[in-house]
């Protein structure tokens, strides 16, 4: 009888390595909230005429009195929750389909909101045009259905003033999702008059013109995303003659289309394959494609800004 025993098979246990908090995402996300907050501030200032005679007395009016930056906190929240909103429309989709992506990074600047926007890098490859459509469309959804109540309410707290034809100002062009807001709400202005838009309405008008950007079927823009999901190799076709209209604009228009043109040709046209680009897209595919063109008519204008 043989009464050796063999031994038991060793258990290897491996600790999970621990995530590391996205400090950078968090600091810029920080930022971001900052940098919004004061031009909200400045821009509730300005909407109520308490505005100072000069950034410079603006700036030490709030370090006077810091509690002035609570004014500017529906615009901030207002615009954040619009770009949070469209970037993690991309990212849990990504998580949904199991694509590897960052969190969202939003990027301070001293532009007229605040903020330059947002972006997530996707870090791994997509496995069908299914999931690179909806993808694609998930975050400029998102963020243009909570912008929608948005412009509701800012229109609301909106008044009518009369047209100084000696005042010179910038001006923003309104996309139709905007008239169409002021129709029926009873907002759109009358004769010798314009419309003083409160600041939460910038942080809408702001949220359309993004996703009137990211809706441009250009390379690996948002819309260039369900544009190869629908039309496959044909996209690249579809990116350039969408370039060639851009031009045009602006020339005629705003010369910033001249500005977008060249870093979209600089960032490049052509789109990655998927991994499987066989697998068809289903009905509910294209009527996605359909409404992304429908979000695309209401949010562009040919000329967002002027001066007059």
């Amino acid at each position: 009888m043989d009464n050796t025993f063999s031994s038991p098979a060793e258990i290897s246990l491996e600790i999970a390595p621990r995530e590391k908090l996205p400090w950078l995402n968090i600091a810029l996300f920080g930022l971001t909230c900052l940098s919004t907050l004061i031009v909200g501030t400045f821009l509730m200032a300005l909407f109520t005429n308490t505005a100072g005679e000069s950034a410079g007395t603006f700036v030490r009016e709030i370090f006077r009195t810091p509690s002035l930056l609570l004014t500017g906190l529906p615009f901030s929240l207002a615009i954040m929750g619009i770009l949070l909103a469209h970037e993690m429309g991309h990212y849990l989709t990504c998580r949904y389909y199991g694509i590897s992506a960052t969190l969202p990074y939003f990027i301070p600047a001293p532009t007229i909101v605040g903020t330059m926007g947002a972006f997530i890098r996707i870090r791994s490859p997509i496995h069908h045009r299914s999931a690179l459509l909806d993808v694609g469309i998930a975050g400029p959804i998102a963020g243009f259905v909570l912008a929608i109540p948005t412009l509701l309410i800012s229109l609301r707290l909106s008044r009518f003033v009369v047209v100084d034809p000696k005042e010179a100002g910038l001006g923003l062009g309104e996309p139709l999702i905007f008239k169409l807001g002021e129709m029926i709400l009873g907002m759109t202005p009358p004769p010798g008059m314009d419309l003083n838009l409160h600041p939460v309405g910038l942080a809408a008008w702001f949220g359309f013109f993004a996703t009137a950007l990211n809706l441009l079927p250009v390379g690996q823009l948002d819309r260039g995303h369900t544009a190869y999901a629908s039309f496959g190799r044909f996209h690249k076709k579809i990116s350039q003659g969408f370039l060639f209209f851009l031009i045009p604009l602006g020339i005629f228009y705003w010369q910033g289309w001249l500005l977008w043109t060249t870093v979209l040709l600089f960032l490049g046209v052509r789109h990655p394959v998927t991994v499987d680009d066989s697998i068809p897209l289903s009905r509910r595919h294209i009527w996605l494609g359909w409404f992304a063109l429908v979000m695309f008519v209401l949010s562009f204008t040919p000329m967002p800004f002027y001066f007059y």
